[in-house]
């Protein structure tokens, strides 16, 4: 795999490692995560991602990974090189941490090897290792200093040192006190030179104090003295220091050449733990842009759902905005596609996203795409993208663009990915979008993969006439002619040149005449596709309701289903019931039969005859089940008659409401006249109103009259 360094800063993956060595903890962690590049062999690549996915794994396990930071011990690794140097405290403590940290990881990830099987398989090939640990620590103190047990010589100078400090501190407060006593001091008594107490002598006396003068006050008045006694033990004590000083060297130096032997083994520790500071950055890097490994292909499909540009998604989580994804497919049936649109719409953001993720994904980092998203890998990948003007170099933008040409006609081949923005643009149309059309033949005829931009015709005809080459356009909204920021595959796109025109204030008049002045089947062939985006964008809303739809249906037809089986099993519960009440309906006739019949000739033994043939009938038909199945069965028939009992009862209930709700009804208030015929409510006989009163009224029924309220009568004939 090979990635050129211009391809890299086209699509800004510079940008993406230092957001990614934020994360890192350590300085040289920090370091290498900023050289990472694109792998050369598969093997390595894949095995780095999935480091990268165990890593992001343990944000969400309890069994956390151990922290992993260190100072670095670059210069103790040189020092341990060369021969008869030796090291100071502070870098036997570094050395220490350095082991502690590796042993404690590589011991954790080989106990949770089921969690992480991939790191603990980065770690098995380093040892784990504790001799120089116990060691320092048999030397070392956890301050920092030599121990005063590191060997037996040092503990002698040291208790002499420690006697010694005592005879100077006895000697000089003896000093003091007989001094103060003769007022040979002055108010302050004493101070401290060159690190050593000193007599604070008044000037006059100085010859009268047995010792050596270290110095006196600004003014003369004050003169600084050792006394003699302090001083004779002071002399002692710095041959002592320089003794407990050669003592410590000599000891360091042979901690050091116990530790030598084990530089390997300490250098593997440290680019362990740089490697493993680096795959935390990933980690969290991925994770803060909700990135996934996705599926890596050897068929060459290339299928990117929901993909995000990561630098673009941090940029506008900042600013609250929404990012918009993108999905593109690429297959050896459709290794081509050919972007058209107004500018302004996304076609280069696309363009970037593809080239920055899949450099991302061949650089170790995960990417955030869905994960139904499929990828292959390539040698290469070929960018045309951004500023083209060659300031360096002099060059037009129309000569450049040919020099990355040729360029790409050397290295393109069918392991190529190749991305190139507004391609052809930087000469005459007519000749620009020639040669164009002649590069891109020859890189689909080489069976390269690739994204381009163009607004160029000659370019959309082609990609509708070759078999493997597809258009695509970013979508615009027809009405407002604002972005969708969505890739819509399978056709060309509009540049709405006359259209974004006008919208934005151009007069009519002015775009007429622009009109007229180019061929007129331009302008259809740009309508032409501008109107069928329009109705592509209708049959999405379309196709988007009727799968609404679709899901509803569904859903409703299962519900009926279920409702289906439920009436289907009830139906069934009904029938055995039905059968079962039969039975004993057949049964009551025949025994009433022969009621009859004994009541007439009152024989009894052909009354048992016929019974006991009746029993052995019925018996035939049973089968002998055990009391727990009789038990059983009896339940089930009983849970029947209830299920049939409540069923009754909810018909009963609703019926019940069904009247209630009919009565409660307000009836409309019927204006009676005089003459109506009427009746009650209740009632069947029918009179004529006499007479109305407020809400009473006098009914007449021939044979006698009576006071109701008109809220109990109903009409029956209006009168004419």
């Amino acid at each position: 795999m090979h990635i050129n360094e211009k391809t890299l800063k086209d699509i800004e993956f510079h940008t993406v490692l230092s957001q990614m060595a934020t994360y890192c903890i350590t300085h040289l962690g920090t370091e290498k995560a900023l050289l990472t590049a694109p792998y050369s062999k598969k093997e390595d690549l894949q095995n780095a991602l999935q480091l990268t996915n165990d890593f992001l794994a343990s944000f969400e396990n309890d069994n956390r990974i151990p922290n992993h930071g260190f100072e670095p011990i670059t210069k103790e690794l040189q020092l341990l090189k060369i021969e008869n140097s030796y090291l100071e405290t502070g870098s036997f403590k570094k050395i220490k941490a350095i082991s502690i940290s590796s042993n404690e990881i590589i011991g954790f990830l080989k106990k949770f090897k089921e969690y992480y099987p991939n790191l603990f398989e980065f770690s098995s090939a380093i040892p784990i290792n504790t001799e120089v640990i116990n060691e320092i620590d048999a030397v070392i103190d956890r301050f920092g200093d030599v121990k005063d047990n590191a060997s037996q010589e040092l503990f002698r100078l040291r208790q002499d040192i420690n006697i010694i400090r005592g005879k100077i501190n006895q000697s000089f407060v003896s000093a003091l006190n007989s001094y103060s006593t003769l007022d040979y001091l002055d108010d302050i008594r004493e101070s401290v030179v060159e690190n050593k107490r000193v007599l604070a002598v008044k000037a006059m006396y100085r010859r009268k104090v047995k010792g050596a003068i270290l110095g006196g006050s600004k003014t003369g008045s004050i003169v600084y003295i050792e006394p003699e006694a302090t001083f004779r033990y002071t002399r002692e004590l710095s041959n002592l220091v320089f003794e407990e000083t050669e003592e410590v060297t000599k000891i360091l130096k042979q901690l050091t050449n116990f530790t030598r032997p084990f530089r390997g083994l300490l250098k593997n520790y440290q680019e362990f733990l740089t490697s493993l500071d680096v795959t935390y950055a990933k980690a969290k890097y991925a994770q803060s842009i909700n990135a996934i490994l996705p599926e890596i292909t050897e068929n060459r499909d290339y299928i990117l759902r929901d993909a995000i540009h990561p630098l673009l998604y941090i940029a506008n989580q900042k600013k609250n905005v929404k990012t918009f994804p993108q999905s593109i497919e690429l297959r050896p049936d459709n290794r081509v596609i050919v972007i058209s649109g107004p500018n302004a719409g996304g076609k280069s953001i696309t363009l970037k996203t593809v080239g920055l993720l899949q450099v991302m994904l061949q650089s170790g980092l995960l990417i955030p795409v869905h994960e139904r998203s499929k990828v292959c890998l390539f040698d290469r990948i070929l960018t045309d993208i951004g500023d083209n003007q060659s300031i360096e170099n002099h060059l037009s933008t129309y000569s450049y663009r040919l020099k990355q040409m040729n360029y790409f006609l050397k290295k393109c081949n069918k392991n190529t990915l190749f991305l190139i923005d507004e391609f052809g643009t930087g000469s005459d149309p007519e000749l620009g979008g020639a040669l164009a059309e002649t590069f891109l033949e020859e890189f689909y005829h080489r069976e390269a993969y690739g994204i381009i931009t163009t607004h160029y015709s000659n370019l959309k005809l082609l990609a509708n006439e070759l078999p493997y080459m597809q258009n695509a356009n970013m979508m615009f909204d027809e009405k407002s002619l604002e972005p969708m920021f969505k890739l819509a595959l399978g056709q060309a796109g509009s540049s709405f040149t006359f259209e974004v025109a006008q919208k934005n204030g151009i007069p009519f008049s002015l775009v007429n005449r622009a009109k007229k002045k180019i061929e007129r089947g331009k302008v259809r062939f740009d309508a032409t596709i501008a109107k069928l985006q329009k109705e592509r964008s209708k049959l999405e809303k379309t196709e988007r309701s009727l799968k609404v739809n679709e899901q509803k249906k569904l859903s409703e037809a299962e519900k009926l289903e279920e409702t289906n089986q439920k009436i289907q099993k009830k139906l069934e519960n009904y029938q055995e019931l039905y059968d079962s009440n039969q039975r004993l309906i057949y049964l009551g006739q025949k025994m009433n039969d022969l009621s009859e019949r004994y009541f007439n000739n009152n024989q009894k033994r052909e009354l048992m005859a016929e019974l006991f043939k009746v029993v052995q009938i019925e018996n035939s038909k049973r089968k002998k089940v055990s009391a727990k199945v009789k038990k059983v069965q009896k339940a089930k028939e009983q849970h029947v008659i209830e299920e049939a009992e409540k069923t009754v009862e909810v018909i009963r209930q609703k019926k019940k409401a069904a009247k209630k709700k009919v009565e409660a009804a307000p009836k409309p208030t019927r204006i009676f006249k005089i003459g109506d015929r009427v009746r009650l409510q209740d009632g069947r006989a029918v009179g004529s109103i006499d007479k109305l009163e407020k809400n009473k009224a006098v009914v007449n029924y021939g044979m006698f009259t009576t006071n109701v309220s008109v809220e109990q009568l109903e009409l029956v004939e209006a009168v004419k």
